[in-house]
């Protein structure tokens, strides 16, 4: 009777708390867990098959210690003592090859997946929107070239549609990232990153800046705002009416470190804005005059 409770109490606590966290997770939205866009769910795929090549050892590993604590104890006279026992071959096998096995599975689908979901393949679909990104200190500006039209602190994107980034920075080092919809890329002074994503659900999502960058880190967020094809074009018709003007000089202003949370929308008088922003970084620190000795 006792040997069942001992076995029965566990199994009923495991469920409990496995139940009481799914009751506190039910209306809560975990983007890495679900994805709203392509690459999202190809990375939730491999995340999920590393999860159970690990459980695959934890699981194992965790039992036993439960096991072996139990029937090993000082009190249990029944157990059997064996005191010159020192060498298994099969069990040797398999906790050595278990893991190699696992380290092998896991390297092979890495280098697939690290070519499968680069961030500068293109994806396909139909035309890709194409949008400038600029990291600025502590907010983020998105340019529509095609458009002529710049948004602060929000993207917007039609459904189904390949959306290709070119990311850059006017401020310390940024890392754009939208777990919902896909990777994360880093954006950098004077370089030319580049990010395909597509929105496969409508919606709004929250992206972040994944790398701490000063005072107003913790703050630097936006919106990725997966439209309909028809709301999208309905947007280009609005912004195209945006009264506030962006060119360089309006950018060095609003590139002026400020914790900024507004979303706006501005009319582009600059079509060359981006390409000066990451020009005029690289030729920072690129031409120093000769010292004299």
């Amino acid at each position: 009777m006792k040997r069942g409770v001992r076995i029965v109490v566990p199994i009923i606590v495991a469920i409990l708390v496995i139940a009481i966290f799914a009751w506190l997770l039910r209306d809560k939205q975990i983007d890495v867990l679900q994805p709203a866009g392509v690459v999202a769910q190809q990375q939730r795929q491999v995340l999920f098959f590393a999860l159970f090549l690990s459980a695959c050892v934890v699981i194992p590993v965790f039992t036993l210690l439960i096991v072996f604590s139990v029937k090993y104890r000082a009190g249990n006279k029944k157990a059997r003592y064996d005191p010159n026992f020192g060498e298994h071959k099969i069990l040797e096998g398999l906790w050595w090859g278990i893991p190699i096995a696992i380290i092998g599975m896991l390297g092979v689908v890495a280098f697939q997946t690290s070519h499968s979901l680069d961030p500068y393949k293109k994806i396909d679909g139909s035309k890709e929107l194409s949008v400038q990104v600029i990291g600025l200190q502590w907010k983020w500006l998105f340019i529509y070239p095609e458009y002529n039209v710049a948004t602060l602190n929000y993207i917007a994107m039609p459904v189904d549609r390949p959306v290709h980034l070119s990311v850059t920075a006017e401020a310390p080092m940024s890392a754009l990232w939208i777990p919902a919809l896909g990777s994360q890329i880093y954006a950098m002074n004077g370089m030319d990153s580049q990010l395909n994503l597509k929105g496969t659900k409508l919606g709004e999502y929250t992206g972040y800046n994944t790398n701490i960058n000063g005072e107003g880190y913790a703050k630097m967020t936006f919106t990725a705002k997966v439209m309909s094809t028809s709301d999208f074009s309905k947007w280009r018709s609005k912004i195209a009416l945006a009264k506030n003007e962006l060119d360089m000089e309006q950018f060095d202003i609003l590139a002026s470190p400020a914790s900024v949370r507004d979303e706006k929308d501005y009319s582009l008088t600059d079509k060359d804005l981006y390409d000066q922003v990451v020009q005029r970084n690289m030729s920072h620190g690129s031409s120093h005059e000769e010292q004299p000795e």
